[in-house]
Protein backbone atom coordinates (compact mmCIF):
# COMPACT_ATOMS: atom_id res chain seq x y z
CA UNK A 1 0.00 0.00 0.00
CA UNK A 2 1.23 3.49 -0.91
CA UNK A 3 0.66 6.48 1.34
CA UNK A 4 0.17 9.53 -0.89
CA UNK A 5 0.38 13.15 0.15
CA UNK A 6 -2.72 15.06 -0.91
CA UNK A 7 -4.85 18.18 -0.64
CA UNK A 8 -8.40 17.44 0.46
CA UNK A 9 -11.61 19.37 1.04
CA UNK A 10 -13.16 18.55 4.39
CA UNK A 11 -16.34 20.55 3.82
CA UNK A 12 -18.14 22.37 0.97
CA UNK A 13 -16.62 25.68 2.05
CA UNK A 14 -13.04 24.49 2.35
CA UNK A 15 -10.28 25.46 2.70
CA UNK A 16 -8.10 22.68 1.34
CA UNK A 17 -6.02 20.90 3.93
CA UNK A 18 -2.85 18.87 3.68
CA UNK A 19 -3.48 15.20 4.36
CA UNK A 20 -2.47 11.68 3.38
CA UNK A 21 -4.50 9.02 1.61
CA UNK A 22 -3.96 5.30 1.11
CA UNK A 23 -3.64 3.87 -2.38
CA UNK A 24 -4.41 0.16 -2.70
CA UNK A 25 -1.80 -2.51 -3.18
CA UNK A 26 -1.34 -3.32 -6.84
CA UNK A 27 -3.52 -6.01 -8.35
CA UNK A 28 -1.99 -7.87 -11.34
CA UNK A 29 -3.32 -5.33 -13.88
CA UNK A 30 -2.82 -2.17 -11.82
CA UNK A 31 -0.42 0.67 -12.50
CA UNK A 32 1.03 2.96 -9.83
CA UNK A 33 1.49 6.47 -11.18
CA UNK A 34 3.61 9.19 -9.64
CA UNK A 35 1.52 12.26 -10.41
CA UNK A 36 3.44 15.24 -11.74
CA UNK A 37 0.59 17.59 -12.68
CA UNK A 38 -3.14 17.81 -12.05
CA UNK A 39 -5.49 20.22 -13.78
CA UNK A 40 -8.23 22.12 -11.99
CA UNK A 41 -11.66 21.61 -13.56
CA UNK A 42 -14.88 23.49 -12.79
CA UNK A 43 -16.36 20.04 -12.13
CA UNK A 44 -14.05 19.77 -9.12
CA UNK A 45 -15.71 22.83 -7.63
CA UNK A 46 -19.25 21.68 -8.42
CA UNK A 47 -18.57 18.30 -6.85
CA UNK A 48 -16.85 19.47 -3.67
CA UNK A 49 -19.47 22.14 -3.03
CA UNK A 50 -22.30 19.63 -3.32
CA UNK A 51 -23.87 21.12 -6.45
CA UNK A 52 -24.33 17.68 -8.02
CA UNK A 53 -25.30 15.69 -4.94
CA UNK A 54 -24.11 14.49 -1.52
CA UNK A 55 -20.36 14.35 -0.92
CA UNK A 56 -18.32 12.03 1.27
CA UNK A 57 -15.67 14.17 2.97
CA UNK A 58 -12.74 14.44 3.08
CA UNK A 59 -12.54 14.48 -0.72
CA UNK A 60 -9.45 14.75 -2.91
CA UNK A 61 -10.63 16.02 -6.32
CA UNK A 62 -8.77 16.07 -9.61
CA UNK A 63 -9.42 14.13 -12.82
CA UNK A 64 -6.87 15.71 -15.13
CA UNK A 65 -3.83 13.68 -14.18
CA UNK A 66 -0.43 13.41 -15.85
CA UNK A 67 2.51 11.52 -14.46
CA UNK A 68 5.05 8.72 -14.70
CA UNK A 69 4.54 5.00 -14.15
CA UNK A 70 6.51 4.03 -11.05
CA UNK A 71 5.33 0.46 -10.53
CA UNK A 72 3.27 -2.11 -12.44
CA UNK A 73 1.35 -5.23 -11.45
CA UNK A 74 2.51 -8.68 -12.46
CA UNK A 75 0.05 -8.91 -15.36
CA UNK A 76 0.42 -5.45 -16.86
CA UNK A 77 1.22 -5.54 -20.57
CA UNK A 78 0.47 -2.03 -21.80
CA UNK A 79 2.85 0.04 -19.65
CA UNK A 80 6.28 -0.10 -18.10
CA UNK A 81 8.06 1.83 -15.37
CA UNK A 82 9.04 5.26 -16.67
CA UNK A 83 6.20 5.61 -19.18
CA UNK A 84 4.47 8.99 -19.49
CA UNK A 85 0.80 8.43 -18.80
CA UNK A 86 -2.46 10.10 -17.90
CA UNK A 87 -5.73 9.41 -16.12
CA UNK A 88 -8.96 11.23 -16.85
CA UNK A 89 -12.44 11.31 -15.37
CA UNK A 90 -12.93 7.59 -14.84
CA UNK A 91 -10.87 4.75 -13.44
CA UNK A 92 -13.06 1.72 -14.11
CA UNK A 93 -16.29 0.36 -15.59
CA UNK A 94 -18.04 -2.99 -15.71
CA UNK A 95 -16.29 -3.96 -18.95
CA UNK A 96 -19.15 -6.30 -19.82
CA UNK A 97 -22.09 -4.20 -21.04
CA UNK A 98 -22.81 -3.22 -24.65
CA UNK A 99 -21.47 0.31 -24.22
CA UNK A 100 -18.21 -0.88 -22.67
CA UNK A 101 -17.73 -3.36 -25.52
CA UNK A 102 -18.25 -0.48 -27.96
CA UNK A 103 -15.41 1.49 -26.33
CA UNK A 104 -17.83 3.90 -24.68
CA UNK A 105 -16.95 3.12 -21.08
CA UNK A 106 -18.03 6.60 -20.00
CA UNK A 107 -21.60 5.49 -20.69
CA UNK A 108 -21.27 2.13 -18.92
CA UNK A 109 -24.78 0.76 -18.36
CA UNK A 110 -23.77 -0.36 -14.88
CA UNK A 111 -22.10 2.96 -14.07
CA UNK A 112 -18.49 3.88 -14.68
CA UNK A 113 -16.30 4.60 -11.65
CA UNK A 114 -15.32 8.25 -11.36
CA UNK A 115 -11.74 9.16 -10.54
CA UNK A 116 -12.93 10.80 -7.34
CA UNK A 117 -16.19 10.95 -5.40
CA UNK A 118 -17.25 7.42 -6.43
CA UNK A 119 -17.19 4.00 -4.82
CA UNK A 120 -14.98 1.47 -6.57
CA UNK A 121 -15.36 -2.29 -6.89
CA UNK A 122 -13.40 -2.69 -3.67
CA UNK A 123 -16.01 -0.66 -1.79
CA UNK A 124 -13.63 2.25 -1.31
CA UNK A 125 -14.33 5.92 -1.99
CA UNK A 126 -12.17 7.05 -4.91
CA UNK A 127 -9.81 9.97 -4.43
CA UNK A 128 -8.39 12.04 -7.26
CA UNK A 129 -5.34 13.74 -8.61
CA UNK A 130 -4.64 16.49 -6.09
CA UNK A 131 -2.21 13.94 -4.69
CA UNK A 132 1.23 12.49 -5.28
CA UNK A 133 0.24 8.97 -6.41
CA UNK A 134 -2.69 7.04 -7.81
CA UNK A 135 -3.31 3.36 -8.58
CA UNK A 136 -5.42 2.62 -11.68
CA UNK A 137 -6.10 -0.51 -13.70
CA UNK A 138 -4.07 -0.39 -16.92
CA UNK A 139 -7.15 -0.33 -19.15
CA UNK A 140 -8.05 3.13 -17.82
CA UNK A 141 -4.61 4.64 -18.29
CA UNK A 142 -3.66 6.49 -21.48
CA UNK A 143 -0.27 7.14 -22.99
CA UNK A 144 0.90 10.75 -23.28
CA UNK A 145 2.76 11.32 -26.58
CA UNK A 146 6.29 12.65 -26.32
CA UNK A 147 5.25 15.78 -28.24
CA UNK A 148 3.06 16.87 -25.30
CA UNK A 149 4.64 18.19 -22.11
CA UNK A 150 3.08 16.68 -19.00
CA UNK A 151 1.83 20.00 -17.64
CA UNK A 152 -0.21 20.85 -20.73
CA UNK A 153 -1.26 17.23 -21.21
CA UNK A 154 -3.09 17.15 -17.87
CA UNK A 155 -6.07 19.36 -18.85
CA UNK A 156 -6.52 17.40 -22.06
CA UNK A 157 -7.74 14.48 -19.94
CA UNK A 158 -10.96 16.38 -19.27
CA UNK A 159 -11.14 19.71 -21.08
CA UNK A 160 -9.60 18.18 -24.18
CA UNK A 161 -11.69 15.02 -24.44
CA UNK A 162 -14.91 16.73 -23.30
CA UNK A 163 -14.74 18.99 -26.34
CA UNK A 164 -13.05 16.61 -28.79
CA UNK A 165 -15.71 13.92 -28.36
CA UNK A 166 -18.77 15.95 -29.49
CA UNK A 167 -16.80 17.71 -32.21
CA UNK A 168 -15.77 14.33 -33.63
CA UNK A 169 -19.17 12.69 -33.09
CA UNK A 170 -21.18 15.47 -34.74
CA UNK A 171 -18.74 15.87 -37.61
CA UNK A 172 -16.78 19.09 -37.23
CA UNK A 173 -14.90 19.26 -40.51
CA UNK A 174 -14.14 21.50 -43.49
CA UNK A 175 -17.33 23.16 -44.72
CA UNK A 176 -19.00 22.99 -41.29
CA UNK A 177 -20.00 26.02 -39.27
CA UNK A 178 -19.22 25.42 -35.59
CA UNK A 179 -19.98 27.77 -32.70
CA UNK A 180 -18.51 27.51 -29.20
CA UNK A 181 -20.48 29.03 -26.34
CA UNK A 182 -18.12 30.29 -23.66
CA UNK A 183 -14.40 30.88 -23.91
CA UNK A 184 -12.90 29.44 -20.76
CA UNK A 185 -11.08 26.21 -19.95
CA UNK A 186 -13.37 24.08 -22.12
CA UNK A 187 -14.21 26.73 -24.68
CA UNK A 188 -10.68 27.58 -25.69
CA UNK A 189 -9.94 23.88 -26.22
CA UNK A 190 -13.08 23.49 -28.34
CA UNK A 191 -11.90 26.37 -30.52
CA UNK A 192 -8.42 24.91 -31.00
CA UNK A 193 -9.71 21.42 -31.78
CA UNK A 194 -12.53 22.51 -34.09
CA UNK A 195 -10.09 24.73 -35.97
CA UNK A 196 -7.67 21.82 -36.38
CA UNK A 197 -10.53 19.68 -37.70
CA UNK A 198 -11.03 22.25 -40.44
CA UNK A 199 -14.34 23.79 -39.36
CA UNK A 200 -15.13 27.50 -39.51
CA UNK A 201 -15.27 28.47 -35.84
CA UNK A 202 -17.27 31.19 -34.10
CA UNK A 203 -17.00 32.05 -30.40
CA UNK A 204 -20.15 33.18 -28.60
CA UNK A 205 -19.02 34.82 -25.37
CA UNK A 206 -20.73 37.20 -22.97
CA UNK A 207 -18.46 40.06 -23.95
CA UNK A 208 -15.62 40.83 -26.34
CA UNK A 209 -12.91 41.06 -23.66
CA UNK A 210 -11.27 37.81 -24.81
CA UNK A 211 -11.81 38.44 -28.53
CA UNK A 212 -8.12 38.90 -29.31
CA UNK A 213 -7.27 35.61 -27.59
CA UNK A 214 -10.10 33.81 -29.37
CA UNK A 215 -9.00 34.90 -32.82
CA UNK A 216 -5.37 34.12 -32.03
CA UNK A 217 -6.22 30.61 -30.82
CA UNK A 218 -8.17 29.62 -33.91
CA UNK A 219 -11.59 31.30 -34.00
CA UNK A 220 -12.66 32.86 -37.29
CA UNK A 221 -15.32 35.04 -35.66
CA UNK A 222 -16.08 36.27 -32.15
CA UNK A 223 -19.42 37.68 -30.99
CA UNK A 224 -20.75 39.06 -27.70
CA UNK A 225 -23.94 37.40 -26.49
CA UNK A 226 -24.79 40.39 -24.29
CA UNK A 227 -25.60 42.20 -27.54
CA UNK A 228 -29.12 41.26 -28.76
CA UNK A 229 -28.04 42.00 -32.33
CA UNK A 230 -25.79 38.93 -32.21
CA UNK A 231 -28.78 36.59 -32.14
CA UNK A 232 -30.43 38.42 -35.01
CA UNK A 233 -27.31 38.48 -37.15
CA UNK A 234 -26.45 34.79 -36.62
CA UNK A 235 -29.93 33.23 -36.77
CA UNK A 236 -29.86 29.89 -38.59
CA UNK A 237 -26.09 29.94 -39.10
CA UNK A 238 -24.54 26.91 -37.44
CA UNK A 239 -24.34 23.19 -38.10
CA UNK A 240 -23.06 22.54 -34.59
CA UNK A 241 -22.99 24.54 -31.36
CA UNK A 242 -20.98 23.28 -28.40
CA UNK A 243 -22.11 24.89 -25.14
CA UNK A 244 -19.28 24.78 -22.61
CA UNK A 245 -20.93 27.04 -20.04
CA UNK A 246 -21.74 25.51 -16.65
CA UNK A 247 -24.32 28.17 -15.77
CA UNK A 248 -27.94 28.53 -16.80
CA UNK A 249 -28.38 30.26 -20.17
CA UNK A 250 -31.31 30.86 -22.52
CA UNK A 251 -31.02 27.65 -24.51
CA UNK A 252 -33.88 28.61 -26.81
CA UNK A 253 -32.01 31.71 -27.95
CA UNK A 254 -29.01 29.58 -28.88
CA UNK A 255 -31.14 26.94 -30.60
CA UNK A 256 -32.36 29.71 -32.92
CA UNK A 257 -28.80 29.99 -34.22
CA UNK A 258 -28.84 26.47 -35.66
CA UNK A 259 -29.23 25.79 -39.37
CA UNK A 260 -31.39 22.99 -40.79
CA UNK A 261 -30.55 19.73 -39.00
CA UNK A 262 -28.17 21.58 -36.70
CA UNK A 263 -27.34 20.31 -33.22
CA UNK A 264 -26.64 22.14 -29.97
CA UNK A 265 -24.56 19.95 -27.65
CA UNK A 266 -24.29 20.72 -23.96
CA UNK A 267 -21.01 19.75 -22.31
CA UNK A 268 -21.26 22.31 -19.52
CA UNK A 269 -23.24 20.94 -16.58
CA UNK A 270 -25.16 23.64 -14.70
CA UNK A 271 -26.58 22.68 -11.32
CA UNK A 272 -30.09 23.90 -12.24
CA UNK A 273 -32.36 22.68 -15.08
CA UNK A 274 -32.40 24.34 -18.49
CA UNK A 275 -35.75 25.26 -20.04
CA UNK A 276 -36.28 24.11 -23.62
CA UNK A 277 -39.27 25.12 -25.69
CA UNK A 278 -40.11 22.26 -28.06
CA UNK A 279 -40.89 24.76 -30.82
CA UNK A 280 -37.21 25.73 -30.74
CA UNK A 281 -36.50 22.19 -31.95
CA UNK A 282 -39.38 21.65 -34.38
CA UNK A 283 -38.31 24.51 -36.60
CA UNK A 284 -35.51 23.44 -38.96
CA UNK A 285 -35.42 19.91 -37.44
CA UNK A 286 -32.96 21.02 -34.79
CA UNK A 287 -31.53 18.79 -32.06
CA UNK A 288 -30.51 19.45 -28.47
CA UNK A 289 -28.03 16.91 -27.17
CA UNK A 290 -25.59 16.24 -24.35
CA UNK A 291 -22.12 14.75 -24.22
CA UNK A 292 -19.81 13.73 -21.42
CA UNK A 293 -16.21 12.68 -21.91
CA UNK A 294 -14.98 10.09 -24.40
CA UNK A 295 -14.09 6.48 -23.88
CA UNK A 296 -10.51 5.37 -23.30
CA UNK A 297 -9.94 4.62 -26.99
CA UNK A 298 -11.23 8.05 -28.01
CA UNK A 299 -9.23 9.75 -25.26
CA UNK A 300 -6.03 8.21 -26.65
CA UNK A 301 -7.12 9.29 -30.14
CA UNK A 302 -7.59 12.84 -28.83
CA UNK A 303 -4.14 12.93 -27.25
CA UNK A 304 -2.55 11.68 -30.47
CA UNK A 305 -4.56 14.25 -32.48
CA UNK A 306 -3.42 17.08 -30.22
CA UNK A 307 0.20 15.94 -30.43
CA UNK A 308 -0.01 15.72 -34.23
CA UNK A 309 -1.55 19.18 -34.58
CA UNK A 310 0.45 20.94 -31.87
CA UNK A 311 -2.63 21.57 -29.74
CA UNK A 312 -2.17 22.32 -26.05
CA UNK A 313 -4.25 24.21 -23.50
CA UNK A 314 -3.20 27.62 -22.29
CA UNK A 315 -2.25 27.03 -18.67
CA UNK A 316 -1.18 28.77 -15.49
CA UNK A 317 0.85 26.48 -13.25
CA UNK A 318 0.40 26.90 -9.50
CA UNK A 319 1.79 25.46 -6.30
CA UNK A 320 -0.42 23.20 -4.19
CA UNK A 321 -0.87 25.85 -1.49
CA UNK A 322 -2.66 28.09 -4.02
CA UNK A 323 -5.56 25.76 -4.81
CA UNK A 324 -8.12 27.77 -2.83
CA UNK A 325 -7.05 30.96 -4.57
CA UNK A 326 -7.22 29.24 -7.95
CA UNK A 327 -10.76 28.01 -7.27
CA UNK A 328 -11.94 31.51 -6.45
CA UNK A 329 -10.35 32.77 -9.64
CA UNK A 330 -12.07 30.04 -11.66
CA UNK A 331 -15.40 31.15 -10.24
CA UNK A 332 -14.54 34.74 -11.15
CA UNK A 333 -13.51 33.69 -14.69
CA UNK A 334 -10.05 35.01 -13.89
CA UNK A 335 -7.90 32.38 -15.55
CA UNK A 336 -6.51 32.09 -19.06
CA UNK A 337 -7.36 29.31 -19.41
CA UNK A 338 -6.65 26.35 -17.15
CA UNK A 339 -4.95 26.08 -13.79
CA UNK A 340 -2.54 23.16 -13.38
CA UNK A 341 -1.15 22.11 -10.02
CA UNK A 342 2.54 21.27 -9.84
CA UNK A 343 2.29 18.19 -7.65
CA UNK A 344 5.99 18.47 -6.87
CA UNK A 345 4.99 21.29 -4.51
CA UNK A 346 2.60 19.06 -2.56
CA UNK A 347 4.98 18.48 0.36
CA UNK A 348 4.29 16.23 3.32
CA UNK A 349 1.25 16.11 5.56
Amino acid sequence: MVIANARAAFSPEGPFQTTTIERRNLEPHDVLIEIKYAGICHSDIHTVRGDWGPVNYPLVPGHEIAGIVSQVGSGVKKYAIGDRVGVGCMVDSCGECHNCHQGEEQYCLNGMTGTYGAIDKYGQHTQGGYSTHIVVTEDFVVRIPDALDLDVAAPLLCAGITTYSPLRHWGAAPGKQVAVVGFGGLGHMAVKIAHAMGAEVTVLSQSLKKREDGLQLGADHYYATNDPETFKALAGSFDLIVNTVSAKIDINAYLSLLALDGTLVNVGAPSEPLDVNVFSLLGHRRSFAGSMIGGIRETQEMLDFCAEHGIAPEIETIAADRIDEAWERVLASDVRYRFVIDIGTMGNA
